[in-house]
């Protein structure tokens, strides 16, 4: 007869590692996965509406070159230039439109896209400092529809980019929820991501706007969860980098006022950040909002935030404000095809319009001026 033999007990060290090495392994395995797909995304949408693996518009910037002046150009979604492709948004056309000139030492111009769709003034400051190692030369502040709200109650205080932990740790941005989100909404509403970016400003759930077949609305579903998945696993991360409370301070200290205070103070916070770190700035007012009410709400709070420039800045010719709020109506369909954000057509136009002001910036630098 066979006595059986006791199965021989695990020490608590060999315990404890393979505990840890299951534990890496459930973790790593998805994650592996996730990165292979979201690789593929950046790359499948880099020219019609998504962003590079660095979490910006357009082809990933190399090392700058002593003879090259950089801009960088931050804002919401006319910035980034949503509904037009990566090379027809503003910063793509500038770089063309100064392709071939030179000033003074700089033989060489570029620029790159930092905006993101819903983003306002509060995120200038944390996108200039997110993209230091670009080592740019001049930051243009382009963004004001966003703010226009003008609630100092519920200011808009997004910064996209730190929604990921990901990014937070490792500066690489996954798009793959971004893509399967708004693949979901699009299915839902029948083409309004309008809708996908107001859910995300209220925290409240898409609403279906329209009555999608059974293969459209399962679909958006295994979509939504593929990509609250990856949301998961991000918020894992997120108790090793936790993101500090976003909140606007002093705002007395702007002299701009009511209900402006919030949007000067972060302009005011970003063109400060910029000067600390060796760099121009161009505030720059976007083309009026279209309509007689939102046209006079835009134009007063720009006009806030410009006085405010000039009492802060006056004597400081590394600050400049630029107002383009005339060079675009956004009422002519061949400029604008929804009243606020421009064709390829308006996007050109403002790019033209923001040559001289970045050659004559880059001469300032070159020619050393304070």
């Amino acid at each position: 007869m066979t006595v059986p033999v006791a199965p021989r007990r695990l020490s608590r060290r060999r315990r404890i590692t393979f505990a840890l090495v299951a534990i890496t392994l459930a973790l790593a395995v998805p994650f592996a996965g996730l990165l292979a797909v979201d690789i593929y995304l950046h790359t499948k949408f880099a020219k019609s509406a998504g962003f590079n693996v660095w979490g910006y518009r357009g082809p990933i910037a190399g090392r700058k070159h002593t003879d090259e002046y950089r801009v960088a150009m931050l804002g919401g979604s006319a910035a980034y230039g949503y509904g037009t492709a990566w090379d027809e948004a503003i910063p793509a056309v500038l770089e063309r439109d100064l392709s071939g000139r030179t000033v003074g030492a700089y033989r060489q111009f570029s620029a790159v896209n930092l905006g993101y769709n819903n983003e306002g003034a509060y995120s200038f400051k944390a996108t200039l400092q997110d993209f230091l190692s670009l080592r740019y030369d001049l930051a243009i502040l382009y963004e004001g529809y966003n703010d226009m709200m003008g609630d100092p109650q519920k200011p808009n205080v997004s910064v996209f980019r730190h929604e990921s932990p990901i990014f937070r740790l490792t500066g690489y941005l996954p798009i793959f929820p971004v893509i399967f989100n708004e693949k979901a909404a699009s299915m839902l509403t029948g083409g309004n991501l309008s809708a996908l970016y107001e859910s995300a400003r209220s925290g409240t759930p898409i609403k279906t706007t329209f009555r999608p077949g059974l293969a459209a609305k399962t679909s958006a579903e295994v979509l939504q969860s593929a990509a609250a998945v990856g949301q998961s696993l991000e918020r894992q991360l997120g108790r090793v980098a936790a993101e500090p409370r976003h909140e606007i301070g002093d705002v007395a200290a702007t002299g701009c006022k009511y209900p402006w205070q919030e949007y000067c103070r972060s302009v005011m916070d970003a063109v400060t950040f910029a000067l600390q770190h060796d760099t121009q700035v161009l505030v720059v007012t976007q083309p009026y909002a279209a309509g007689a009410d939102l046209r006079a709400r835009h134009a007063e709070q720009q006009s806030e935030m410009a006085q405010m420039l000039q009492r802060q800045h006056a004597a400081d010719r590394r600050v400049r404000y630029v107002n383009l709020g005339d060079q675009v109506d956004l009422m002519d369909p061949q400029s604008s095809y929804d009243r606020m954000h421009l064709t390829a057509d308006g996007n050109q136009r403002i790019a033209a319009a923001l040559v001289e002001p970045v050659l004559e910036m880059a001469a300032a630098r070159a020619g050393g001026a304070r």
